[in-house]
């Protein structure tokens, strides 16, 4: 059973304006695996927050099922074993750090024995622990953010939901969120990533799904979206060798005296451009797929989507 089930769900707020009603999701249907760093991607207006929503039943979608661990968004249990930290957090400002973690717990039904022993643990874990027995007011953004996490995983929860968990935080503090949550992946949880944070999507993510106008446009690995297929990189002693491309296997993009860049039509072609290098004796150093960055990929098939470029 997959941790998150989406089929054709839909979710139209009706305005009551001239212009219409708004389509924030249309027809969107994916599914994320247990035990896998989820990230959900989109600009801003894609619907990537309404869609968070209404998985924990925050607000109903039009049409269209959801299960999360088999039950749907309208069954409280369901939300039985989820965390979840959302975008730009308010907590009671008048409670410490621990304080929060400690009321989280309890209302996540937890003893007082285990909120004790849960609290601090995780405070340590996010790096607040010396900052547990400050009152939350006086936390800068990056500060909320880390106590936020540990305040959504405090029942141990099995999916964790989380809307821009690193907005805001110190580069070091970005590091160390990326190891929790890798740890957390380690463990078998599933993370569930909403972040315009493309760098720390890619750092951690094994799939993503990228939305754009409340449509699914693409779900993929990190690997598949960042690798050039037909693309290499080939790292070779050229010298002052003018090596050219039979035109039905591809073209040089470029070529110095250390290597060269190519574009095949098929990747296995390859073989026999490494084939002509090494009958004029030249030493191959590396050959490897060309990369992009997630960020680029994202751009890409969000301008391809919406026929403009961004």
């Amino acid at each position: 059973m997959n941790a998150i089930e989406i089929q054709d769900v839909t979710k139209i707020f009706h305005t009551g304006l001239k212009n219409g009603n708004i389509v924030a999701l249309d027809s969107v249907t994916l599914s994320v695996r247990p035990g896998e760093i989820f990230g959900l991607l989109g600009p801003n207006g894609a619907g990537k927050t309404t869609l968070v929503k209404g998985l924990l039943g925050m607000l109903k979608f039009t049409s269209g099922e959801a299960l999360i661990n088999g039950r749907p968004p309208s069954d409280p249990l369901s939300r039985r074993k989820a965390g979840f930290l959302q975008e730009n957090p308010r907590f009671p400002e008048h409670l410490t750090g621990l304080g929060l973690v400690e009321l989280a717990g309890r209302l996540s039904g937890l003893s007082e024995a285990e909120v004790g022993e849960h609290s601090v643990k995780l405070l340590d874990l996010v790096g607040m622990g010396k900052w547990a027995d400050t009152k939350v007011r006086k936390y800068s953004k990056g500060m909320n953010q880390r106590v936020g996490l540990a305040q959504a995983l405090v029942s141990d929860p099995e999916i964790l939901f989380l809307d821009e968990p690193t907005d805001g935080v110190d580069p070091t503090g970005k590091v160390e969120i990326r190891q929790v949550l890798m740890l957390l992946r380690d463990q078998g949880k599933t993370v569930f990533l909403n972040s315009h944070l493309l760098a720390e999507v890619e750092a951690v993510a094994d799939r993503v799904a990228i939305l754009s106008r409340g449509k699914v446009i693409r779900v993929a690995t990190v690997e598949e979206l960042t690798v050039r297929e037909c693309q290499f990189e080939i790292e070779a002693e050229i010298g002052n060798e003018r090596i050219e491309i039979p035109p039905e296997l591809g073209k040089r993009l470029s070529i110095t005296s250390r290597g060269m860049a190519v574009a095949l039509n098929n990747p296995e072609d390859i073989n026999q451009v490494i084939d002509q290098l090494r009958m004029r004796k030249i030493n191959i150093r590396s050959v490897r797929p060309a990369r992009i960055s997630l960020e680029q990929s994202f751009f890409e098939a969000v301008s391809q989507d919406s026929g403009e470029p961004l």
